[in-house]
């Protein structure tokens, strides 16, 4: 048996700056490092986000606040986590712009989900477009409803009646002009 050939040293440091989606590695949910790719999917240089929370990259601190309650349990259970959602440009040309954003994350200690973590984050905007004025409440329906989710399990993840999210759904529909649920998931992913 020959032995095996000598491989080249990987260098991890330019695989994470080169990595075609954007990375962030996180301590309780603060930014501790990120490579070009999430700068410039942001519009912010590494100095605006590294030390900052990602509440920054939310469309609003509550949404930040739910997210994190909501993934918590999940990325204790499995060790990852991931959704499309809708989150904001930081500056730049396009600063405070809405775009879906596909978002995987893995926690380093299950036990403490937040402590430390890496999370890879990819721009869908090119796919899908955020076309109508939502609030937080309708971007999390929108999110759960593009998962095949029913209003029954939407509500039990989200920590609210199926009833209320059936008017959260009916609001989208109104907003994004769609005349059956099935249509309304297309309007959605079509953007």
């Amino acid at each position: 048996m020959a032995p095996p050939t000598p491989q080249p040293d990987i260098d991890y440091r330019l695989a994470f700056e080169m990595a075609p989606v954007g990375l962030a590695l996180s301590r309780n949910r603060i930014m501790v490092d990120c490579n070009q790719h999430l700068c410039e999917m942001f519009g912010a240089s590494r100095e605006q986000l590294v030390g900052q929370s990602f509440q920054i990259l939310y469309p609003s601190a509550d949404e930040f606040e739910r997210t994190g309650e909501r993934i918590a349990p999940i990325l204790n259970r499995r060790g990852t986590y991931a959704d499309d959602r809708i989150m904001k440009r930081v500056d730049g040309r396009f600063k405070g712009e809405a775009f879906w954003c596909h978002v995987t994350g893995r926690a380093l200690n299950p036990n403490d989900p937040h402590e430390a973590g890496i999370w890879c984050f990819e721009d869908l905007s090119a796919h899908r477009t955020v076309k109508a004025e939502l609030t937080p409440r309708e971007r999390e329906v929108a999110a759960y409803l593009m998962q095949g989710m029913t209003s029954k399990h939407i509500g039990k993840a989200l920590g609210i009646s199926h009833r209320t999210v059936e008017i959260y759904r009916a609001r989208l529909m109104r907003k994004y002009k769609a005349s059956t649920a099935g249509d309304l998931v297309h309007k959605l992913m079509a953007g």
